[in-house]
């Protein structure tokens, strides 16, 4: 199958294509930090932000696996390989082991901005190409990262 079997443009959608890849990858980094944060979360908040991060690698385990459909949709294969999402990935891995309840809460709202921006371009390129499934998408994805951005900075006390 190709983009044009949904009535795309291959050569269009092929930017759209490249940046879901990228996205993928770095929700998959994104995806093993919340994990982590999870799994290691110790302290006062523990309660609430590990019930918190259950919830955000829930929701990102089932957002990979709308991108990697969308790329199958748009007729190419969804990079898989752990060693391609290190690589491509602007999102960095850490050690969550030790860290401090709202140090992690940080390095979930910096991965959830470099998403956000990421979603900015993929809308970008996606309506360029006429692309309003994924369009449509990935503003839900956002929509979703900008509620629980503000609900993360309301909880850490930041503005």
């Amino acid at each position: 199958m190709d983009a044009k079997e949904i009535s795309l443009n291959e050569k269009e959608v092929r930017p759209v294509v490249d940046l879901l890849n990228d996205y993928l990858a770095n929700y998959h980094v994104h995806y093993q930090k919340l994990r982590g944060c999870h799994w290691n979360i110790k302290g006062q908040n523990f309660f609430t932000l590990h019930v918190k991060f259950e919830e955000l690698y829930t929701n990102a385990q089932l957002t990979i696996d709308e991108i990697a459909e969308r790329v199958l949709t748009l007729g190419k294969p969804p990079h898989s390989r752990f060693s391609d999402y290190i690589k491509e990935s602007t999102i960095k891995e850490i050690d969550t082991i030790g860290l401090k309840d709202l140090d992690m809460v940080d390095a979930v709202l910096e991965d959830m901005a470099t998403l956000i921006q990421l979603e900015r371009e993929l809308l970008e390129a996606s309506d360029a190409a006429s692309d309003d499934g994924t369009n449509d998408m990935v503003n839900r994805f956002m929509q979703f990262k900008e509620k629980n951005t503000w609900m993360l900075r309301s909880f850490a006390g930041k503005k």
